[in-house]
């Protein structure tokens, strides 16, 4: 079953923590005139350099919960902690500035041009000129617009997906401890949105930023979290890896919301790695090419069958980043998880 693999792909995430970067203690967040709770006595921590996805459906207070952490909206009760600091005792400009915050609609200076507008929050903490250019030019080469080309555009020149992407640099131009990103590739069309959610997991995979990421699409929040927070009028239901909520969900709730019963989606979670038969060497690259369809090492599972059913391969070589064959999977293997249809299917 597919929790065989859960277990395996999880275990190395539990070990010794460093102090959270994030922590919510007992956070209310009550607007005048209503009776209910828009955010319920919430305690979680976020760790470093963890991308937490908060998930839920509209009015949950996943928004709320968020833009309480840079004070856009103030908290009625409870604390939040960044760095084990209490952000009530930070000015509130000099909080924002430290935080780097992408919107949906991007919110670019039209007037000024790309690096201008990447360089405002490092103009306002004092940097000197040469420094800022100097991180305009990298953080648009780690976003894929290469400065001597984009620099100077202004973002009526861009594209919508390009502007997520400088929208995105802008956030991180003073390499803020935490970044807020509330649904930012909400107004993109699909094929643009996945290509933007490749370039966030790659630069994750670069810089390992902490980031709270409000979303409501499922397959954006399983693809891209760390960690998901799932909240239900105010309160979280569950918060956890996106394996253990397809494979143990809190309740029917979480289950359904997740799409636990989706064989697939468990599938894309889980890396051919956790399953793959070592090889006793690794056999040169030159070696695993030419001979059949082969997979990376951090390629999923429901590509990996994919590629079983399209090449009817009983076998498939697994290559580490080098190209190198490191090991080897098979279809039976595959399938032996798939059995019973259920991701949290047991033994």
């Amino acid at each position: 079953m597919i929790s065989e693999a859960v277990s395996n792909q999880q275990a190395a995430g539990e070990q010794d923590r460093p102090q959270p970067v994030i922590v919510f203690e007992d956070v209310s967040k009550q607007y005048p005139g209503t009776a209910s709770f828009a955010v319920d006595h919430v305690s979680l921590a976020v760790q470093p350099g963890e991308l937490i996805v908060l998930l839920g459906p509209s009015g949950c207070g996943k928004t709320t919960l968020m833009k309480m952490v840079n004070r856009l909206i103030e908290l009625t009760s409870g604390w939040i902690y960044i760095n084990g600091t209490p952000i009530g005792d930070v000015p509130v400009n000099a909080l924002r500035r430290s935080i780097g915050y992408v919107i949906q609609n991007v919110g670019l200076f039209p007037h000024m041009d790309v690096a201008r507008n990447i360089a405002v929050v490092p103009e306002m903490v004092g940097w000197d000129k040469a420094r800022i250019a100097t991180r305009v030019e990298e953080l648009l080469g780690l976003v894929g617009l290469p400065a001597t080309e984009f620099a100077k555009r202004y973002p009526r020149q861009l594209s919508g997906g390009q502007q997520q992407r400088v929208g995105l640099a802008r956030a991180m131009a003073a390499n803020p401890a935490v970044m807020l990103m509330d649904e930012p590739f909400a107004a993109i069309d699909s094929i643009t949105r996945r290509r933007l959610q490749d370039e966030l997991i790659r630069i994750q995979r670069t810089v390992r930023k902490t980031i709270l990421f409000v979303t409501h699409d499922v397959e954006e929040a399983l693809r891209l979290a760390d960690k998901i927070v799932v909240m239900r009028e105010g309160q979280v239901v569950q918060y956890d890896t996106p394996l253990h909520l397809l494979s143990r969900p809190a309740d029917d709730f979480v289950a359904q919301l997740v799409g636990a019963d989706d064989v697939l989606r468990g599938l894309s979670l889980i890396d051919v790695g956790t399953i793959m038969q070592p090889l006793s060497q690794p056999l040169p690259a030159v070696s695993a090419s030419g001979a059949g369809p082969n997979l990376q090492l951090h390629s999923n599972l429901r590509y990996a069958l994919g590629l079983f059913l399209t090449s009817g391969a009983e076998r498939i070589v697994v290559q580490d980043e080098r190209g190198a064959a490191v090991g080897q999977i098979s279809f039976a293997q595959v399938r032996h998880l798939s059995v019973g249809g259920h991701v949290g299917a047991e033994e």
